[in-house]
Formats: C-alpha cells, sequence, structure tokens
C-alpha cells in the first residue's frame, strides 16, 4: 500500500519512504494530483502550476514526459499507474493508499464534532491525533504554484483552527499548565493573532499565574500597537480587566 504525505515535504512510501522522483515538474504535478485527489488536473493547470505565465513552447510535451516518469515512479511490479488519463487531463486513484491530508481532515471534523457535543476527552484526543500528522513546513519545494499556494493557505489556517480547538477543550478538561509551553510558542509565532494571546493569558492565570498573564497582555498589546496601530480586541480588553480584578474567568466565549 502507498502512503503519500503532503503535511510536511511531499512524502511517497511503501514498505519506507521512497526517494523522491528528481524532476521538479514530475513532483510538482503530482503535488497537484495530490491536493485535489480524485479530482481530475487538467493539463494546462499542471503547465500553470510548473511554468506560470511564460511556459515553454513545448510544456505540454514536458507535462506527459512528467506524467510518464510519474507512473513508471508509482506503479507497483506487474501492477498498473495510479494515474489514469481522463481529459482534459490526469487523475490520482487513491485506491485504498493512504494519504494524511485525507486523515488530518477526518480526525479535525471528528474533534470539531466532538467539542460541539461537549465530549471533550475525544475532541482533545482527535485533535491531537490531528496535529501529529503534521511533519513540518508544507511543500516548500512545490508552493510557488497558484493552486498549491493557496493550499498551503488554507492547510494552515486549517491547522490553526485545531489548534485552537484542541486548546479550547484541553482548558476545559483544567489543563492548565500542560498548554502553556504550546501556546507561548503559538503567541511568538503568531504575534497577531488575538486567539492565541486570550488562551495564553487564560492558561495562565487559571495556573496561579496571575501576574504573568498581565504580563501576557502587556506584551500582546504592545505587539498590535506597534505592527498594527491597534489595542487590543475587546474580549483581550475585557479579559485583561477580569483578571486585574481578580475575578473568576469560567468560560472560552472571548477566544472564538
Amino acid at each position: 500500500m502507498i502512503r503519500y504525505g503532503v503535511l510536511g515535504p511531499l512524502r511517497v512510501a511503501r514498505e519506507r519512504p521512497l526517494a523522491l522522483i528528481g524532476s521538479r515538474k514530475s513532483q510538482v504535478a503530482l503535488t497537484l494530483m495530490l491536493i485535489k485527489a480524485t479530482e481530475i488536473v487538467s493539463t494546462d493547470e499542471m503547465i500553470a502550476e510548473i511554468w506560470g505565465q511564460s511556459p515553454p513552447a513545448r510544456a505540454s510535451a514536458g507535462i506527459h514526459v512528467a506524467i510518464s516518469q510519474l507512473r513508471k515512479y508509482l506503479g507497483s511490479p506487474g501492477g498498473t499507474s495510479p494515474i489514469v488519463t481522463a481529459a482534459p487531463g490526469y487523475m490520482l486513484r487513491l485506491d485504498g493508499a493512504e494519504l494524511d491530508l485525507r486523515a488530518f481532515q477526518r480526525r479535525l471534523e471528528r474533534g470539531r464534532e466532538a467539542a460541539r457535543a461537549h465530549r471533550d476527552e475525544l475532541a482533545l484526543r482527535e485533535l491531537e491525533g490531528a496535529l501529529e500528522l503534521w511533519r513540518g513546513p508544507l511543500l516548500l519545494d512545490q508552493r510557488d504554484g497558484p493552486q498549491v499556494g493557496a493550499f498551503v493557505t488554507w492547510a494552515e489556517e486549517a491547522r490553526l483552527d485545531c489548534v485552537e480547538m484542541m486548546v479550547d477543550a484541553a482548558l476545559r478538561l483544567g489543563r492548565h499548565r500542560e498548554y502553556i509551553g504550546m501556546l507561548q510558542r503559538m503567541v511568538a509565532e503568531h504575534a497577531l493573532h488575538e486567539g492565541f494571546h486570550y488562551r495564553l493569558m487564560l492558561a495562565l492565570y487559571r495556573s496561579g499565574r496571575r501576574a504573568d498573564a498581565l504580563l501576557a497582555y502587556r506584551a500582546a498589546r504592545e505587539t498590535l500597537v506597534r505592527e498594527l496601530g491597534l489595542e487590543p480586541g475587546a474580549e483581550l480588553r475585557r479579559l485583561n480587566q477580569a483578571i486585574l480584578q481578580d475575578e473568576r474567568v469560567t468560560d472560552l466565549r472571548g477566544a472564538a
């Protein structure tokens, strides 16, 4: 069984990871077919993804060669290739193969549904499992084209959504201290994301670190004012005020 990976560097594995095919054209064509798995990818789409607005005269022939290389690379001995010709281009059939993107989407949706049903233990388990599928920065060598670039943007947003829901479930379960380190990293990586500042302040406050929670607000405010010329949003300000007054903060409505 083939296992494909796009949640990190492009990866293809059978019993063990295979050395990636050397041609960049083939790598980009495979990436495009994976992020649109079971959909037809036209030859024109592949040309635009590989060469942009200035394709060579024999671009179509170059795609044909790239697909031929991929068919040999992915085909099993005595078997058929998962790539089929389907006008106006090609399609990759999964046929039981694993694709980390689909596994991520399934676990993210199960986690979302569990959170809505107030089943926080299940939500936390599914969302943690979804994030474990990520292997690092997405598709650094293939993301220059419009469709792969748009996919990377979408996937990163889905990952942030997953992190937020996971942390919310953990905080509802009282696991504040466990997630302070993660939230500090998320704040460092996404300094303009007020939701992560909110969750960090909440986790610190609920862990008995009131002064640190207030310092976290001050740091968030300084960053937002310096980078955007904006004061923090109403929910972040209300949480800061509640912590100043040492009120009991019992929900996560402000982090939505």
